[in-house]
């Protein structure tokens, strides 16, 4: 979301629109400032809470980190990402780069809420999972309603780092 955000702006500062350039980056800079910490609180206590009342991973659990779980939602609604998209192209005619800039500031909050869950799994040293037969079809929510509790694992369980990235290790020389 944060480039599709950062294209549209662009576009966007090219057409004058109704209002001109100067109060459409103005509006949209304002809602930037807005959308980056609503998105990144949003939904924060049921992380909490999942993150809480996690259980350690069986040995037959199906596992998915919520990276995987992410691209797959984006996979299932690439169309309203397009859509939207194309409303903050389309929002550059009236208010250029407002759409686009809010757009990119839901993106970082979404960037801020990763980076929040990294540092909850530090404190816990843990890795917070999602059980795959709890997401639905088209990939479903890390927090969703279908999503009953975490699985937990170790950190030095497998090659996984805090936040579902890939572990990195020291070159032996």
């Amino acid at each position: 979301m944060w480039w599709l955000g950062v294209v549209a702006a662009g576009a966007g500062v090219l057409v004058p629109g109704l209002t001109g350039r100067r109060i459409g980056v103005l509006a949209g800079a304002a809602l930037f400032l807005v959308a980056a910490p609503v998105v990144a609180g949003v939904r924060r206590r049921r992380y909490t809470g999942l993150a809480r009342s996690a259980a350690r991973a069986g040995r037959h659990d199906v596992l998915q980190d919520r990276a995987v779980s992410a691209r797959a939602w984006r996979r299932g609604h690439r169309w309203w990402l397009l859509a939207a998209f194309a409303a903050a192209l389309g929002s550059s005619f009236a208010l250029p780069a407002a759409g686009g800039m809010l757009l990119a500031g839901a993106g970082a909050g979404l960037r801020l809420k990763a980076a929040w869950l990294g540092r909850l799994e530090r404190s816990g040293d843990v890795l917070l999972w999602v059980r795959v037969d709890w997401l639905g079809r088209r990939g479903g929510c890390p927090a969703g309603r279908a999503v009953k509790a975490y699985r937990s694992t170790g950190i030095a369980a497998g090659d996984a780092a805090p936040g579902g990235s890939r572990r990195r290790t020291a070159a032996l020389v």
